[in-house]
């Protein structure tokens, strides 16, 4: 099909006409929005387009100073958005850093080492340990050939590939072994490959064309704040129209009359809520940093407060992707190992004795050979350390290091001579040791050379004929034997990797072929491993169980691997919580929406299947977060609510389709992120309910005068200036107040849950009807003697009452006496400033001109301190009663 040649590769001609034809081997590019672009994305919002109408009224009614501020606002609402999204959309531009820049390649029978973007389907490349494959290929040659698909698939281990044919056309790609693909990296042996695709046609461009098409949608807080900005713009203009029309008939003058009902149009209308949003969220993108969650766009805070799913990989995300040996025996009972991932921090212990390596030959020579019959390297790297090669060996390497072997000491003392590498048929690799007898060397026997195998660990069984024991080498019996396989199925069940090992003297001189010599082996016992659950993983799976989110394990494992570590982690413990890739594939998109609740694992897995998982549990109505590390997790990552990538091990790609990186990789910062996430929510919906009841307390203090047929309590420049210092700092302040103590012990808010809950609405309603009587009181006292003594007594008073009405917002149902008064120093400072500001238009004679503010004497003082204190001990009234009788009520 490819046209090509298995020995000298394409000729030039062939070359220059599928180059024309397939293009570079690159990914498309994603044409990314500039700054100004993003800049002028933020006006879109109906919320700020009707602020934006509301500074134009002001200018036009002269009143510049407030259609400044609102402007300003507008401006710092934007920027803080440009600021925090400039990073964002270059998913497939880290896409394009996974692409090999050079491969070896033959044409026209001549081997060349050519820029990786020039390779074309047919080509002829050759691969081997520590190459990344730069194109997807069919393999048609190979030695040994192993791959770390793990970005690609979620498979731990390395995959052994070989160049038959497979039967089946439609396998997953974790099971298509006899191909390579771009972005994955060769870990051992060679091999030779006709590329099949390039560029956008590879598996990793079909990932990055899903992560183009996964559509942008709005966060839930987004659509309930643009629902709420348009119903507000409607309230807005017929309350404008209302208190104009009530007025003229009530025989106000025209003029004074549509500047005070413009007025309270745009005092209706909160224009500090965008910035107070954007800048909460800001803030809490801050505080997330300083538990190691990296928020890269300002929604994601408040999406991932409402998830009610998150779906995790397990590879390096439940798991460390660091294979550990967890178990050794060599029959004489199980040896259990200390110490997770490829440290050599740990200890060994029997039965729960502590065993010291020095003193047990049989667990050092059994170690000796897991150190010597290996191609893999450890290096420390930025503090951590990781395996160069199988992963598998690297866990070898470091239970080896635990016991105090050293590695270059063995070598010294027994150099390796020849190899016989691993393959899937024999399912063994072994190694020839030359070396002097003597107290170095760590075998037994007088023998010079030493064949040392390891493998599956039934075939090792079967090629056993003697085993070691305390008393050294005797013949291995049918008894031994079925008692060894019995401890093998035990470790196998336990969710270790069980590997074997075995050795066997070799003559000085005509040594036969090393497949001749894999017979009459010596046993010296199994190693047990897995790739060991994150410290603290369990825990936080326990904590989003406890705050009422599903988890669900989606990985490329096969299914009783995952099955056991979601076992060990709580996550599930029945093969009915377990689906397949293969069985998901059989359902229909509505028959997996049906069953995606009960389903707690996902194994066998593909990039597609991920998608359909997220858009499944979509359909039933969940905020559905993703974590994940590999560049198959990008795509859902992007389709998810919010995506989550891990910081260390995750590839670029994942990080820059998420909207959150979690730095330290640790899935127990998802627990501080809802945490956070959800208090950022209460937050913001405390701050909208405090200007909303001052609001309204503004509205009902002017609409009532007029039904009552009294002068107007306030003028236009005093609403606007009242407006501006409660709509500024002690909102915002009221923002960052520290969550609140049972926060986690809530069920996640519902998706479809109005942001205006009745219960909430009923509040609102009574301290906004509080506030307006408050001030018609002060200005009815001060009337008494003069309109404009009344008008500055319900100036003052309605000022003063709304900054200490903020406390009472800082729990919206319970009382705020059992709340710590000094735990938001901001508040007080915000409330001290306002109250400042508003004393100062009121004592300094100049300013007081201004506002037509008169002198009151010390009782009008005193009433204005009463009446502005009075909503404290009203709204604890208020409270009480709320939640007494309306506790049980949607809140």
């Amino acid at each position: 099909m490819l046209d090509s040649d298995c020995n000298r590769g394409l000729a030039q001609v062939q070359i220059e006409g599928r180059q024309k034809q397939y293009g570079l081997n690159k990914l498309n590019e994603q044409k990314g929005m500039t700054l100004w672009g993003m800049f002028f994305n933020q006006f879109k919002e109906f919320l700020i387009l009707l602020l934006i109408a509301a500074a134009v009224i002001s200018l036009a009614i002269r009143e510049t100073t407030d259609a400044f501020v609102i402007l300003a606002v507008v401006l710092l609402n934007a920027v803080l958005g440009v600021v925090q999204e400039y990073k964002a959309e270059r998913s497939l531009a880290a896409l394009k850093t996974l692409s090999s820049p050079a491969a070896k390649v033959i044409r026209e029978g001549a081997l060349f080492e050519l820029p990786a973007r020039e390779l074309v389907p047919g080509d002829l490349i050759l691969v081997e340990a520590g190459d990344f494959v730069p194109a997807d290929g069919r393999l048609i040659e190979t030695a040994s050939l192993t791959a770390d698909e793990s970005a690609l698939t979620g498979e731990s281990v390395p995959v052994e590939k070989e160049a038959a044919p497979l039967s089946d056309e439609m396998l997953p790609l974790a099971e298509q072994i006899n191909s390579i693909h771009m972005g994955t990296i060769i870990t051992g042996g060679r091999g030779r490959a006709l590329i099949t695709a390039t560029g956008m046609n590879t598996a990793i461009g079909q990932i990055a064309g899903m992560i183009q098409e996964a559509p942008l949608e709005k966060t839930p807080l987004q659509q309930k704040l643009d629902h709420f900005g348009s119903r507000l713009g409607i309230l807005a203009v017929l309350l404008c129209a209302l208190i104009f029309a009530l007025g003229i008939l009530r025989g106000h003058e025209l003029l004074p009359m549509f500047l005070t009902a413009v007025s309270l149009a745009v005092a209706a209308i909160p224009e500090g809520l965008p910035a107070i949003i954007t800048i909460v969220l800001a803030l809490g993108v801050q505080r997330m940093a300083g538990h190691q969650a990296i928020i890269r766009k300002l929604p994601a805070v408040e999406t991932l407060g409402a998830a009610t799913v998150i779906c995790t990989d397990k590879t390096g995300t439940l798991t460390r992707n660091e294979m550990t040996v967890r178990q050794l025996d060599y029959g004489e009972g199980a040896i259990t190992v200390s110490g997770e991932g490829y440290g050599s921090s740990g200890s060994f212990s029997r039965g729960g004795l502590a065993i010291d390596p020095q003193q047990d030959q049989q667990l050092q020579l059994l170690l000796s050979i897991g150190l010597l019959n290996n191609n893999a390297r450890l290096v420390e790297e930025e503090g951590r350390i990781r395996v160069i090669g199988d992963p598998t060996e690297g866990a070898l390497l470091a239970v080896g290091a635990k016991a105090g072997l050293v590695r270059e000491q063995l070598t010294a003392a027994l150099p390796r001579i020849l190899e016989q590498p691993f393959d899937s048929e024999r399912k063994l690799m072994s190694t020839v040791h030359c070396g002097e007898p003597g107290p170095e060397q760590p075998l037994f026997g007088d023998s010079c050379c030493w064949l040392l195998t390891k493998g599956a660990s039934d075939i090792i069984l079967e090629r056993c004929r003697y085993r070691l024991s305390a008393s050294g080498v005797e013949p291995l019996t049918a008894a031994h034997k079925a008692a060894l396989r019995s401890r093998n199925r035990e470790m196998a069940g336990s969710a270790l990797r069980v590997l074997g090992f075995a050795y066997r003297p070799l003559p000085d001189n005509d040594m036969p072929p090393l497949e001749q010599t894999e017979t009459e082996l010596i046993f010296a016992g199994f190693m047990g491993m897995n790739d060991p659950p994150r410290p603290g993983a369990g825990e936080a799976v326990k904590s989003c169980r406890e705050a009422g989110i599903a988890v669900k394990m989606i990985t490329g494992d096969h299914a009783e691997t995952a099955l056991a570590a979601a076992a060990a982690l709580g996550l599930a413990s029945k093969k009915e919580e377990v689906i397949t890739g293969t069985e998901l594939e059989r359902l229909s998109d509505e028959e997996l929406a049906g069953r995606v609740a009960r389903i707690r694992v996902f194994a066998r897995v593909t990039p597609g299947h991920k998608v359909r998982i997220v858009n499944a549990l979509k359909a039933n109505g969940e905020i559905a977060a993703m974590t994940g590390d590999g560049v198959n997790d990008a795509p859902a990552l992007k389709r998810a609510d919010i995506g989550t990538a891990m910081g260390r091990s995750g590839t670029a790609v994942a990080k820059e389709a998420a909207e959150m990186i979690l730095a330290d990789d640790n899935f127990t910062t998802i627990v501080h992120a809802v945490e956070e996430g959800r208090a950022i929510y209460e937050n913001i919906k405390k701050a909208v309910f405090f200007l909303l009841s001052c609001n309204t307390g503004e509205i009902v203090t002017i609409l009532a005068a007029i039904l009552l047929g009294w002068p107007l309590p306030l003028l236009p420049v005093q609403i606007l200036w009242i407006n501006l210092i409660t709509d500024t700092l002690p909102a915002l302040s009221l923002g960052v107040d520290p969550g609140e103590e049972e926060l986690m012990h809530r069920p996640p808010r519902s998706p479809g849950r109005s942001f205006f809950s009745p219960r909430s609405v009923r509040t609102l309603a009574v301290f906004g009807l509080l506030i307006g009587l408050i001030t018609l009181t002060a200005f009815s006292i001060g009337a008494g003697e003069s309109v404009e003594k009344g008008r500055t007594m319900a100036f003052a008073t309605l000022a003063l009452c709304q900054l200490i009405h903020v406390f009472n917002f800082r729990s919206l149902h319970r009382s705020v006496v059992g709340r710590r008064f000094f735990g938001n120093r901001l508040l007080l400072g915000a409330v001290l400033i306002s109250a400042a500001l508003q004393l100062a238009v009121l004592l300094i004679p100049a300013a007081a001109a201004i506002f037509h503010a008169v002198p009151l004497d010390r009782e009008g003082w005193l009433y204005v301190a009463l009446l502005a204190l009075s909503p404290l001990v009203f709204g604890e009234i208020w409270k009480l009663l709320d939640r007494r009788f309306f506790a049980g009520t949607t809140g």
